[in-house]
């Protein structure tokens, strides 16, 4: 059953990848230019969690303009916009409320609910941007698109190359029961030192290590997937581990918050296969149907990403957005790489990015 779309919205680390020494297999993906969209402003994380928290479902969601960088709230009624505009933001009258982009979300999910395919809202278009990946069968993409048609112009339905995967690679950063994945942010709490990654990967192992067949460094203490993915490892090797993410260039990004991504943002990813690629936020509130379970309330971009990567760092400057989840695939510099937002994991684990 679908949560509740409005609660949308990568570890001695540099990601643990760095930190431990960790290696990563050389990527031209890692190469991939920044997007030609912005970094939202500190005060614009904070009004955009404030708006939401006001208007609740009297907003259809809110985006970062690309022209001027700015915060755009939408609303359909002239409440919501009084609201909106005394809080500092500026507003877009559209078409459908939240609750009409819910049903449609809710029938979708009733009705299309097939492997490879995935849906979310774009509030620049003020639609469900639904997303069908080449697994699809021509008679389920003749369903989906049936279902789509009933819903008027709420739904757009758009092919896309490769397959929805989980990301996991047996093999090369983070290792446990023979897989590879990535580490996504050191966190902290009451003085002890964890990192969260991926909890599809943590599902995996309980034990996690720097090197495959290498000494243990941590210890799993949560994992939720499907539904959810994301999970928590406690460090158990006595290290101290800093809070940066690495930037596979000799450098590393200082994490500092964390905060929910922002449609038409621009975003990084820190993975041991890609590296460090570019992109830009495209949907929240996403639900992609793995071929294991689906998960929602995601947040789509377009980084690239490839095996290995799940369980990465999404980040935007120093604010931590999401844990790597999956991806179709990359095509040239554009990919379709999916994060879980990490505010959630956060809470559900009570603990802090430092």
């Amino acid at each position: 059953m679908r949560r509740n779309s409005r609660a949308r919205l990568g570890v001695s680390l540099l990601l643990v990848a760095g930190a431990l020494g960790l290696g990563a297999t050389p990527s031209t993906a890692a190469d991939t230019p920044a997007a030609p969209s912005a970094i939202p402003s500190p005060s614009a994380y904070a009004l955009d969690a404030a708006v939401e928290r006001q208007l609740g479902a009297a907003t259809a969601g809110s985006y970062l303009d690309a022209k001027t960088g700015k915060l755009v709230v939408t609303v359909t009624t002239d409440r919501a916009e009084e609201q909106a505009r005394a809080a500092g933001a500026t507003v877009r009258r559209v078409a459908r409320s939240a609750a009409q982009l819910d049903a449609a979300m809710d029938t979708l999910e009733a009705e299309a609910k097939i492997t490879g395919t995935s849906w979310g809202v774009d509030p620049r278009t003020n639609r469900i941007a639904v997303e069908a990946d080449s697994s699809v069968s021509a008679r389920d993409m003749a369903r989906l698109e049936a279902v789509a048609e009933r819903l008027g112009g709420a739904v757009d339905v758009q092919r896309v190359p490769g397959v929805f995967h989980r990301e996991v690679l047996g093999g090369g950063a983070i290792y446990g029961g023979g897989s590879r994945c990535s580490a996504a942010f050191n966190v902290t709490k009451g003085g002890a030192r964890y990192f969260v990654t991926a909890g599809h990967c943590t599902n995996i192992s309980a034990n996690w290590s720097a090197s495959s067949g290498g000494p243990v460094v941590g210890v799993r203490e949560g994992t939720s997937f499907p539904t959810n993915d994301y999970g928590i490892v406690r460090y158990t090797d006595g290290s101290s581990p800093a809070g940066n993410v690495d930037l596979y260039n000799g450098s590393t990004q200082d994490i500092s918050s964390a905060a929910n991504a922002v449609v038409g943002q621009a975003i990084k990813k820190s993975g041991s296969t890609t590296k460090v690629t570019s992109g830009t936020v495209t949907a929240v509130n996403v639900t992609v149907n793995y071929g294991d379970g689906p998960v929602y309330n995601m947040v789509r971009t377009t980084a690239c990403s490839a095996g290995g990567d799940s369980g990465g760092a999404h980040f935007a400057g120093s604010v931590a957005l999401g844990i790597h989840s999956g991806s179709s695939g990359c095509s040239g510099t554009s990919g379709s790489a999916i994060h879980q937002p990490v505010t959630e994991a956060l809470s559900a684990y009570g603990v802090t990015v430092y």
